[in-house]
């Protein structure tokens, strides 16, 4: 497991929020989802093609530490920059993608590290997600939009789910059936997907609005079985949802039980087990722990980190 500690950008509406650019001029109708009326949709801009040295980071965050699930150890990372958003290597694929506080969405090949592509929007970068089949990206950015790309075509389509309010996660269960993105409202918007097979465009049905938290949501994730929809919160919690109907299961919190007691800080992430049974979440007060899905269980808590945990990375399969 990988957790990061450190500062992190606000969501839009928190105090210490960046405000993105303005609109771009142009705009034309589309129907974002039947709980909130249809918005303005803004035109893209081409991407560019240009070739940059690639900076190694990690989430957005001054320093990454690796721990060991199995005992409460760490081994310490270098200090990395504080620029990135979001990032990741997707599985199998020879490819990084780097979203940056900064609109670009830089694409690099991972053997040379060179930048071989960038998505120009016209807001702050929040968040990306590859969809399974590798061929389109799905980018939040802090004007509430929510921007799909084709690698292939280079065509791009956008969803204003609520306008002006942060888009802070997106994420594609493993069989391509569901996108989830959470906002700063709290609320997790969840569509249906169809085709993104071979030639065919993938199509975003809506599919239910969850009004998950009382406070920013700022992380989605679905289970590796696609059985489960996992959000966390700056209320404190994370809140574990059945995909069958998208109902409540589990409600993860480290709000205290003492009065006196002050608040523990925001849940910032959180990833499911291989078998989906376990999930580790991420959070202010400098822990991350083990929880069990179904009896909302702590099974282990990490420490070693001085700051606020915000973002981890989890595998636990079995090498050799």
């Amino acid at each position: 497991m990988i957790a990061a500690a450190g500062e992190r950008c606000c969501p839009a509406g928190h105090p210490g929020h960046r405000a993105g650019a303005q609109p771009l001029p142009g705009a034309r109708r589309v129907p974002a989802h039947p709980h909130v009326r249809p918005q303005l949709q803004q035109p893209q801009p081409r991407h560019q093609l240009r070739r940059r040295e690639q900076e190694h980071h990690l989430g957005g965050v001054p320093r990454g530490r690796a721990l060991d699930v199995h005992g409460r150890g760490g081994l310490h990372g270098p200090d990395l920059g504080p620029q990135v958003g979001t990032g990741g290597f997707p599985p199998g694929c020879g490819a990084a993608v780097t979203a940056l506080s900064a609109p670009p969405l830089l694409c690099h090949r991972s053997r040379n590290l060179q930048c071989q592509r960038i998505f120009q929007v016209n807001a702050p970068i929040n968040c990306v997600c590859l969809h399974p089949n590798q061929a389109e990206l799905i980018v939040g950015d802090q004007s509430g939009a929510i921007h799909i790309w084709d690698l292939k075509t280079d065509h791009n389509e956008q969803l204003i789910p609520e306008p002006e309010v942060s888009v802070n996660s997106v994420h594609i269960d493993p069989d391509a059936s569901y996108m989830a993105a959470v906002n700063s409202s709290g609320n997790c918007y969840v569509w249906n997907l169809t085709g993104g097979i071979g030639e065919e465009v993938t199509q975003l049905i809506p599919k239910t609005k969850i009004p998950a938290h009382k406070r920013y949501a700022l992380q989605c994730k679905f289970s590796p079985d696609s059985t489960l929809l996992a959000t966390c919160s700056a209320d404190q919690t994370c809140k574990i949802w059945r995909t069958s109907n998208f109902s409540l299961m589990t409600e993860l919190s480290i709000k205290s039980n003492n009065p006196g007691e002050t608040s523990r800080g925001w849940m910032w992430d959180c990833a499911f087990s291989g078998d989906s049974q376990y999930i580790v979440t991420a959070s202010s007060d400098n822990l991350a722990r083990l929880w069990c899905v179904e009896t909302g269980e702590i099974k282990r808590e990490y420490s070693g980190h001085q700051k606020a945990v915000v973002c981890l990375a989890f595998n636990d399969s079995v090498l050799g």
